[in-house]
C-alpha cells in the first residue's frame, strides 16, 4: 500500500503510520523546512525529541542509518535515504510570539505550533521537531546562524518507522529570513509499506 499527502506551504497534516512502513518526505520546490513530529500511536506522551536524539546519536546531525528517539528513549524511526544530510535539531516550531519577537507580526501569522498543534487536535505550548532540511550552523563561539536550505527541488529524506505513530508535520510558515530560502512551499509524504 503507498498513499500520498501534499501539504501545502504554511499549512500541517496528521498522518498515521504503521511499524515498518517508510516515510518519504519531499522537499517539491527547494529550500522548503519541514517541522516534523510525531507521538506514539495511542499515546501522546511519548514523542520525538530532538534532545533526546542528540544525545543517543552522541552528534547534532542525523546521518544515514541513525535512528530518531522518542523522550522515553525508544528509537521511532531510522533514517534510510538522505539527499540532503543537514536537518535541525536545536530550533523549536515557530509560533507567534517568536514572529513578534524577530519581525515585530505575531498576529495572525501561519506558524508551525498552531498547525501541528490543530492537525493533533491538542495544545502543546511547545513542540520541539526534528526540522528536516533546516540548515543552522554551530559557530567556533558557540553563536548559532540559520542559512539557506541545501535541498534542491525533488531531495528527499526517507525514514523507517521503528513503532507505530501519528505524525504532525508542517511545511514551515518563516518567509522573513533565510530559513525557507525567503518564500514559503509545499511539500510531500509518502507513506508505504
Amino acid at each position: 500500500m503507498k498513499q500520498t499527502y501534499r501539504i501545502d506551504a504554511c499549512c500541517g497534516r496528521a498522518i498515521d503510520v504503521e511499524k515498518g512502513q517508510r516515510i518519504s518526505v519531499m522537499d517539491l520546490e527547494g529550500e522548503q523546512v519541514v517541522d516534523f513530529f510525531a507521538e506514539r500511536a495511542g499515546n501522546a506522551g511519548e514523542f520525538v525529541s530532538p534532545g533526546v536524539t542528540i544525545d543517543c546519536n552522541e552528534s547534532l546531525r542525523l546521518n544515514v542509518g541513525d535512528c530518531i528517539y522518542s523522550n522515553l528513549y525508544r528509537p521511532m524511526f531510522e533514517i534510510l535515504e538522505d539527499d540532503v544530510g543537514e536537518h535541525d535539531l536545536l530550533h523549536p516550531c515557530c509560533r507567534p510570539e517568536m514572529y513578534a519577537f524577530f519581525y515585530q507580526n505575531g498576529d495572525g501569522h501561519p506558524n508551525c505550533l498552531d498547525n501541528i498543534n490543530r492537525c493533533l487536535g491538542e495544545t502543546r505550548p511547545i513542540i520541539r521537531p526534528i526540522n528536516l532540511f533546516m540548515h543552522t550552523v554551530v559557530e567556533p563561539n558557540g553563536k548559532i546562524a540559520v542559512r539557506r536550505p541545501l535541498s534542491r527541488p525533488g531531495d528527499k529524506i526517507v525514514l523507517r518507522a521503528q513503532m507505530s505513530v501519528r505524525l504532525g508535520v508542517a511545511a514551515c510558515s518563516v518567509s522573513e529570513s533565510a530559513c525557507n530560502g525567503g518564500k514559503c512551499t509545499p511539500i510531500e509524504i509518502t507513506v508505504e509499506d
